[in-house]
């Protein structure tokens, strides 16, 4: 997800994730302590905090991007951390002890999940390539990734309550009716956990406490095993439909994970023989989820090239090559990360049409995987520039902005509602 790019696989493989995919192609240094299989444990509970920590840091001091550390000393680091460790109670305590040590190098992609969160089960499944050399196995007995979980993205707010920020088409969350802004309060009486409050019940119904606005209310939802690629992959294909405004056909569709060529494959079905086919003008949402994309996927959007209809002798056709020669605008927010940023910049740098919304992130460091100790460190192994610049810290800004929150009437998503207006000339 470089701007100058080594075409070899195994090259690839580790540029996949200038924000958080596929993975890189060498092994991990750390060692690997054996997980509980998949649903026997109700927490994260590591067998030996202290080693964990060890691996952590290790890994960092043998694989980080930067042999210096971001200018760390990374020893006095361990030193000045390891107190907490051993003083840490429980797995949660421990984690944000290797956190915050984490968070001294300010980088993106360098964070350690825990199976408590949605993010260790998004990320093994997006790296599972590399991590089947890493004891995916051990965590995953059957081979298939997936969690119990209704399809959103949140944020712990200071006071503990879970703020959702998306919601992912075509999940439970989405059927229940739950809207970005909602505050989870409790799941079935008790304090909402992201993960805990849905193991066990997949099929039946949870009642969740949920403040919105002023109120709060009771809303009933239905979690399932997600697979999160699968989700993903689904949420793309339900996000997509026509928005009719002004006498024109604006096709939309959300692009929530890159970290693969299969969403790419889904998007291009979708504008060549899908819902969008006939959409006078696209507009491609990349806010929030996961990046992973591939510089090249814009070139969707470069018309001087033709495209192919390949017909066999069962009748059977596919496009080869199919290019969006329509007026098109790009949503980004800063929950747009890594290799989505990539696209961005390059969609504005090279004018392909409107970047709407907020400043991207600033995620843009290719990072790699690894299961350690009953956890997932997500690791930047590698620095990254685009065009000669450096994303990372910076990101990308629009070229109209709009704030979430400033709302026309009878709007809920005013980035989207100005997409829109540009695009149907109102």
């Amino acid at each position: 997800m470089k701007e100058v790019i080594d075409t070899s696989p195994s090259r690839r493989q580790v540029l996949r994730l200038a924000a958080v995919v596929t993975a890189c192609a060498v092994a991990a240094k750390a060692p690997n302590a054996a997980e509980p299989p998949r649903g026997e444990t109700n927490s994260y509970v590591p067998a030996d905090g202290t080693a964990t920590f060890e691996s952590v840091w290790q890994t960092v001091r043998d694989r980080f991007y930067d042999p210096r550390h971001n200018g760390l000393d990374w020893l006095a680091v361990r030193e000045r951390y390891l107190p907490e460790v051993q003083r840490a109670a429980s797995g949660d305590s421990l984690a944000r002890v290797i956190n915050s040590m984490l968070s001294e190098l300010h980088a993106s992609h360098t964070r350690f999940y825990t199976p408590d969160e949605p993010e260790y089960y998004q990320l093994a499944d997006i790296f599972s390539g590399a991590l089947r050399r890493r004891g995916l196995q051990r965590a995953f007995p059957d081979g298939r990734v997936s969690y119990p979980g209704i399809g959103i993205i949140s944020r712990i707010e200071v006071a503990g309550r879970n703020t959702i920020t998306a919601v992912i088409d075509g999940t439970p969350a989405q059927q229940a009716g739950l809207r970005v802004g909602d505050e989870i309060l409790a799941a079935d009486g008790t304090a909402f956990e992201s993960v805990e409050s849905f193991r066990g019940k997949v099929g039946e119904t949870v009642a969740l406490e949920v403040q919105r606005g002023a109120s709060v209310v009771q809303i009933p939802v239905r979690p399932v095993d997600l697979e999160p690629t699968k989700m993903f992959l689904r949420g793309l294909e339900s996000s997509a439909r026509i928005i009719e405004s002004n006498g024109r056909r604006i096709g939309y569709v959300h692009v929530w994970c890159y970290a693969g060529s299969v969403y790419q494959r889904a998007l291009v079905s979708l504008l060549s023989q899908g819902v969008l086919r006939d959409a006078d003008a696209l507009i491609l949402d990349l806010r929030d989820g996961w990046g992973g994309a591939q510089p090249e996927y814009l070139d969707l959007f470069n018309p001087r090239a033709p495209t192919m209809q390949v017909t066999g002798r069962s009748g059977t056709s596919e496009f080869v090559n199919v290019k969006w020669r329509k007026p098109v605008a790009m949503l980004i927010n800063g929950g747009t990360r890594s290799g989505k940023e990539v696209l961005a910049y390059g969609f504005k740098k090279y004018r392909l049409g409107e970047l709407i919304g907020t400043r991207t992130e600033g995620a843009v460091l290719a990072a790699t995987a690894f299961l350690i100790g009953g956890g997932l460190l997500l690791l930047a192994v590698e620095d990254v520039r685009v065009d000669g610049e450096r994303l990372e810290g910076v990101g990308v800004t629009p070229t109209i902005e709009v704030p979430a929150g400033a709302a026309p009437a009878g709007s809920d998503d005013p980035q989207l509602s100005r997409a829109v207006a540009v695009l149907s000339g109102t």
